[in-house]
């Protein structure tokens, strides 16, 4: 994991991948609690028989946004900036693809490539690239580029 001294050291690192995280397991019981939380209860996510029998993933599968809801945690895994920030916030996405389902009980992963960086009045723009990978599958689940404002 690069560990930054300051937000500038983020142009050292423009244009490459700056992480491959580890390995993180989506439990049928993560899915749940995610569509209790968010209220998307659709029955190719919480219902594990049905899913099972109709689905034509054959098993309950992650909602894109629960995938796409961990790329804090691994952009806190991949990256530390230890001074310099005083805020940091999501700002968006420019791009955004759920390109594989992600049955309960697979692993994922995200690969970090940092895009483009801008100053912004009182801080800095970056944009990465993420590819969240499926463990042992040839296509991502999901491809996103991600904006986040760091405040000095």
């Amino acid at each position: 994991m690069p560990i930054l001294d300051s937000p500038d050291a983020l142009k050292d690192l423009l244009g490459q991948e700056i992480a491959v995280t580890s390995w993180f397991n989506i439990t049928q019981e993560r899915i749940q609690q995610f569509a209790d939380a968010t209220l998307d209860h659709q029955w190719i996510h919480v219902d594990v028989d049905r899913a099972r029998r109709e689905s034509p993933f054959k098993a309950p599968i992650a909602h894109g946004f629960l995938t796409l809801s961990l790329l804090p945690h691994f952009m806190h895994e991949a990256l530390e900036i230890r001074q310099g920030v005083r805020l940091g916030v999501n700002y968006g996405l420019n791009r955004l693809r759920f390109v594989s389902p992600v049955p309960a009980g697979s692993n994922i992963r995200a690969r970090i490539v940092l895009q483009s960086l801008k100053d912004v009045p009182d801080g800095m723009e970056a944009v990465f690239n993420i590819t969240v990978e499926l463990e042992g599958a040839p296509k991502p689940c999901c491809v996103a580029e991600w904006v986040v404002r760091y405040y000095r």
